[in-house]
């Protein structure tokens, strides 16, 4: 393999030029940089990790903690479109992703922390996981540079969606449809449930809307069985909603199935809507309305974030990023 003694030799310049040129410093001119490139190309010169390593007291590679409860993995639409995003970011700036081991199920295995340090990670960025785990709790109290995706710790950069915004826009689109029975099938207890929950209380109040108990219920996120279950139980009032919100897109197909069970037609005869505003909802049939989070801004900010971390860590502000949405009005939510 060529080394960068035959890079110089080739270009007549010294091995302290192409190193910097590789290196991408700024001293050195661009034509100069381009020509050292273009040999150490042809040479197949590739740099040695491990000496960069040494030299740059960093590894280049930051780990992702994803491990969401439904253990749907990469399937998950909007985790996966914030990890690909994220990934896209980290890797242009010349980083690569590793993902830690969630599984407890193996004997002897590492923590979070002991697999990061085993790693060498520069970073580490949190999009899905349970933030009770006191080994979440460990990580994040170590000195290891973190970013976390929705979900607020003290003293550490957090890229949160805009919840509150993102229901109250919702909720007040359906309004201005004319709705005024509308329930909400809720996801499961977490910070990003209750900020929901909470603002869609807030925004029926304001808006004099009247919620009763038995109109909001309970169902895991992407859990189309209990979201089915669920929308049954709404059907079977007295008084039945005009219009059901979803916990997420995804669940919202449970929703739909047993609305056609029943043989309802959506919206003529009952609206829903959905959150997230995953791909697949634009392509069923009618079109589902939700709130379309910006997962590319999110993963995009998280990858930006992280790395101004490891690479200025002096300069580098911590802070909670809030990124907003907006409403997909598609089909699924007709005037009354």
């Amino acid at each position: 393999m060529a080394s960068m003694k035959d890079i110089s030799r080739v270009c007549g310049v010294s091995i302290a030029t192409v190193s910097k040129a590789l290196n991408n410093h700024k001293d050195i001119g661009e034509e100069t940089k381009t020509h050292i490139r273009q040999v150490a190309k042809e040479l197949g010169y590739f740099p040695n990790s491990s000496a960069r390593a040494l030299k740059t007291n960093r590894t280049y590679n930051v780990g992702v903690l994803f491990a969401d409860e439904a253990m749907s993995g990469l399937t998950h639409d909007y985790f996966a479109d914030v990890l690909d995003s994220f990934k896209r970011t980290v890797e242009a700036r010349g980083y690569d992703i590793t993902f830690l081991n969630a599984s407890k199920n193996r004997k002897n295995r590492m923590t979070y922390l002991e697999h990061c340090r085993y790693r060498g990670f520069d970073g580490v960025m949190i999009a899905c996981v349970d933030f009770s785990d006191p080994e979440v709790e460990e990580l994040v109290k170590s000195d290891i540079p973190l970013v976390t995706v929705d979900y607020v710790f003290c003293n550490k950069t957090v890229i949160v969606s805009d919840n509150v915004k993102g229901m109250r826009e919702l909720v007040t689109y359906i309004y201005e449809q004319g709705h005024r029975r509308v329930a909400y099938i809720h996801g499961a207890d977490s910070a990003v449930t209750r900020s929901r929950l909470s603002s869609f209380y807030k925004t029926a109040e304001e808006l004099g809307l009247i919620v009763p108990d038995e109109y909001v219920r309970e169902a895991a996120y992407r859990d189309t069985k209990g979201a089915g279950r669920a929308t049954k139980e709404l059907l079977k009032l007295k008084e039945p909603p005009t219009c059901i919100l979803y916990p997420d897109d995804f669940s919202s197909f449970g929703g739909m199935n047993v609305i056609k069970e029943k043989g309802l037609r959506i919206p003529e005869d009952i609206s829903i809507a959905g959150y997230d505003g995953i791909r697949v909802g634009r392509h069923i049939e009618p079109q589902l309305t939700t709130l379309r989070q910006n997962t590319d801004r999110i993963g995009a900010q998280a990858g930006e974030k992280l790395i101004s971390l490891i690479e200025n860590p002096k300069t580098t502000i911590v802070e909670q990023v809030v990124i907003g949405g907006e409403v997909y009005t598609g089909k699924t939510v007709g005037r009354i």
